[in-house]
């Protein structure tokens, strides 16, 4: 059996995970608008936002 008492804790990436979140969104709407236009990057950022409102009212 090992001894892992020793061991460090691991390290917070929520902040990472959050900037990486937003870089790849940003990229993700400019393809959709380059590619099928503004009406589409807008109604694709208008669902994500819908889907994490309701992320935030069910652990709310």
């Amino acid at each position: 059996m090992r001894n892992d008492h020793n061991r460090p804790s691991a390290p917070d990436f929520t902040v990472a995970c959050i900037v990486m979140f937003g870089v790849n969104l940003t990229w993700i709407l400019m393809v959709i608008w380059v590619v099928w236009g503004l009406i589409a990057a807008a109604a694709t950022g208008w669902a994500v936002n819908k889907v994490i409102s309701r992320i935030d009212a069910a652990r709310g």
